[in-house]
């Protein structure tokens, strides 16, 4: 099979990876990919939001199945066009795919059908949105409406923090058309879990539970970005968690979207907290998230591409989803600086027997070596029968990897190792462990 995979980050590097593992996979298209992804697949430069050449190329070069992996190309309607043009892909329409594109859109969704979510209002114009933070409760969640790569969630602490968010997102446009609206919600305390789930609209099956690391800095403070590290399993996501999660959240979600008229196929990532009333969504994506794929993917004991196909072609009830037993970690590495400005061009050093564990995502080829060219320039990962020796080792394989202006946080899986030790309870899914292997969506029908 011929292979298509639009994208070009360190969730992509992951996805293809796991993508060589099924023999049919002969060949594999990277759309625009990147400088380390070029070891894995042959990249394209086409920009991933150019769907019209993205769609021309899958013709061309008799792509078998694609894969859109980012929220642009999804939401612009990437899937509608390749299956228009006869290509069939992983990944849901646009008008499903809305329920990443716009927060707006997304919270009515759970307001209408009763799905556990922090309190809101939303807002088109600045003035309407100023007035009601005087007598909102603080801290509160300033979200712009639309895609912000990640960055267009603002944690106000005080009423002046929370004004000038909405300033910079609605009148300095720092997000562009994304900031024309925005939610202003309920600030919610708890721990954070994500859960990417596998769904074709009839059925759905989770997969490994992941724990982000947001913030820029150790001891999570500093600004939101894209990502600067994961683990999995997340360990406040118990047995009891997950089956919550799923009755009150997963398959009311997949019911509702069917109900709009706006059936999800593909992945379905649900950002959680864990509040003292139970689990709510903080967000939802339309895509596998970044960097959580790096460690999920890695666990994951079942083919993807079969799993994938799975979904497209409404299969997934008979397709069993399985996960390794152990525990992985990503580190990130970054141009410091990041998420604001940051230098990028130097060659980045990364020894033979490390780069298996290595997934690119601002990295081009230079002269010699490959060379930084973006804020988040690597994740390295290591798997591991427990959490503290997967962290441990991603540690020690970042250590062996240099380039000029390097930064990564120290302190990722700290609060995930603390929760293991305290907690009782064990990581979970929402299915069985059997021998080395859990089966984390036995799956269940909408």
């Amino acid at each position: 099979m011929t292979l298509m995979v639009v994208g070009g980050g360190g969730r992509e590097h992951a996805i293809i990876k796991k993508l060589k593992e099924n023999r049919e996979a002969e060949k594999i298209y990277a759309l625009p990919g990147n400088g380390g992804i070029a070891a894995d697949a042959e990249c394209v430069p086409i920009n991933a939001k150019d769907i019209e050449a993205v769609a021309d190329f899958a013709v061309s070069h008799g792509v078998d199945y694609a894969v859109v992996a980012p929220d642009d190309p999804l939401v612009l309607g990437a899937v509608d066009l390749l299956e228009s043009r006869g290509i069939p892909c992983f990944g849901p329409v646009s008008a499903a795919a809305a329920i990443e594109g716009s927060k707006v859109f997304a919270k009515n969704l759970m307001k209408k059908y009763g799905i556990p979510t922090a309190a809101f209002e939303t807002f088109d114009d600045m003035d309407s949105a100023l007035a009601y933070l005087k007598t909102a409760p603080v801290p509160t969640v300033v979200k712009a409406d639309g895609l912000a790569l990640g960055k267009g969630v603002i944690i106000a602490a005080t009423r002046d923090e929370a004004e000038a968010a909405v300033r910079y997102m609605m009148a300095d446009h720092a997000f562009g058309k994304s900031g024309d609206r925005i939610v202003i919600e309920e600030y919610l305390e708890g721990p954070e879990v994500s859960v990417l789930a596998f769904t074709d609209g009839k059925c759905i099956k989770p997969m490994v539970s992941s724990m982000d690391h947001k913030r820029a800095l150790d001891g999570d403070l500093g600004p939101n970005t894209g990502g600067m590290g994961t683990v999995a399993p997340n360990p406040y996501y118990t047995d009891e968690a997950a089956r919550r999660c799923m009755d009150e959240i997963f398959l009311p979600t997949v019911a509702a979207m069917n109900a709009e008229g706006r059936t999800f196929k593909g992945c379905l990532y649900f950002g959680l907290m864990i509040t003292k009333d139970g689990p709510k969504v903080i967000e939802y994506n339309c895509r596998f998230g970044d960097p959580e794929t790096q460690v999920v993917l890695p666990l994951m004991r079942s083919d993807l591409l079969t799993v994938m196909r799975a979904v497209t072609e409404g299969r997934l009830a008979e397709t069993p989803v399985e996960f390794y037993g152990g525990s992985a970690c990503c580190v990130v590495m970054a141009s410091s600086g990041y998420p604001k400005k940051y230098d990028k061009g130097f060659p980045i050093d990364v020894p033979a027997d490390v780069l298996p564990y290595v997934f690119f995502a601002g990295a081009a080829a230079g002269k010699d070596s490959l060379v930084t060219s973006g804020g988040r320039v690597l994740g390295v990962v290591d798997v591991a029968p427990t959490l503290a020796g997967a962290v441990s080792g991603a540690y020690a394989k970042a250590g062996r990897i240099s380039f000029a202006n390097a930064y990564y946080r120290k302190d990722i899986g700290r609060r995930a190792l603390l929760a293991s030790r305290n907690a009782a309870a064990s990581p979970a899914c929402s299915g069985p462990v059997t021998g080395s292997a859990r089966e984390c969506g036995s799956g269940r029908e909408v």
